[in-house]
């Protein structure tokens, strides 16, 4: 998508401030009308339109607070759901959930909706495609035009705003610690392409592990779960390819829990026993890990924690009860023992 013209990009061109540039497209008294005509012709030439659906955000006050989520199926980002609303209905303000799945457009969409007037501020978590393509020019409008936002879980260091995330690469080095401790020798990673932020943060922890122990990185045991196979059946595939081999890792830590539960499934289909055999260890503590046979050891993510945090965050700063920088929180993760390792 090409990005539009911003008072951010007329104030570069003509070597004038944008408090400058914004005062003259408003008409104001304050900038003479030589500067004012220059500013208007650039702007209309380059055929500038000001943001009106953020101007309204801006300017009026509804009491409800926006949630854009990359999938909603996803145990982590129910939890994140509930921890939002809670935070918010205590503050007085209700929430409006869209969901981009995984798509930029549909993102892009999404925040266009939401900033017509229906909400004070927004709650982000960054698509696959949106951290794919690397294009945040939609997010530099919320900050040009003053709107409130938060990026919580998948985020995109680069743009200005307030943060929220769990600490995934320590919850990462933790599991794969825990596991080389126990004495496993071949620990393999189930990860996700780079370009999705967590994933890559868990592939560092999973590495500072391996280092820790004076191990190197083996290629052979990581598996990177692309995007055109993330239906399950195509997930199984890729992972049965890591277990049915001569040697099978005796060790195993996967970025979510459904890559977890479905390696315990080929483990199993390859008649390993689980721990005895293959130790296991997912990320994200939902239903599944709870529910499978054996049930799974996992990272604890803390979803409902960063909901209620990223509310209360957005609200203050919608409020204006939070000067100064922006910051970002990072919330501790934990592992919690099942029968999937030897405890």
């Amino acid at each position: 998508m090409k990005a539009k013209i911003t008072i951010k990009d007329i104030a570069r061109e003509l070597g004038v401030s944008t408090s400058t540039v914004s005062k003259a497209l408003k008409d104001s008294h304050e900038i003479s009308e030589s500067t004012k005509a220059k500013i208007k012709a650039f702007a209309d030439f380059y055929h500038y339109k000001p943001n009106s659906l953020a101007l309204k955000l801006r300017n009026q006050k509804t009491m409800v607070i926006g949630v854009i989520i990359p999938e909603i199926v996803h145990h982590f980002f129910s939890r994140v759901i509930s921890g939002i609303e809670k935070a918010a209905n205590l503050r007085g303000y209700n929430v409006m959930i869209c969901v981009s799945n995984e798509s930029y457009d549909k993102e892009l969409l999404n925040i266009e909706m939401l900033a017509n007037g229906s909400v004070d501020g927004l709650l982000i978590s960054l698509s696959k495609e949106t951290q794919k393509i690397k294009d945040f020019s939609h997010f530099n409008e919320l900050i040009e035009n003053n709107v409130p936002f938060v990026l919580f879980d998948r985020i995109e260091e680069s743009i200005n705003c307030d943060k929220i995330i769990v600490d995934d690469e320590g919850g990462a080095y933790k599991a794969t610690k825990y596991l080389l401790e126990k004495k496993c020798i071949k620990v393999a990673l189930i990860t996700t392409p780079d370009y999705v932020t967590v994933g890559k943060l868990r592939n560092n922890g999973y590495v500072k592990a391996l280092n820790k122990f004076g191990l190197e990185k083996d290629p052979s045991v990581i598996i990177k779960i692309e995007k055109d196979d993330e239906d399950h059946e195509g997930i199984y595939n890729q992972i049965k390819k890591l277990i049915f081999v001569k040697n099978p890792p005796d060790g195993i830590f996967a970025v979510n829990e459904l890559y977890a539960a479905l390696a315990m499934k080929a483990a199993k289909e390859r008649g390993l026993k689980i721990p005895q055999d293959i130790e296991i260890i997912g990320f994200t503590d939902g239903i599944i890990s709870e529910f499978s046979s054996p049930s799974l050891t996992t990272v604890v993510q803390h979803g409902f924690t960063m909901g209620t945090n990223a509310a209360e965050m957005l609200i203050n700063r919608i409020e204006n009860k939070t000067d100064g920088d922006f910051q970002t929180e990072v919330i501790s993760a934990n592992i919690k023992f099942r029968e999937s390792t030897l405890n």
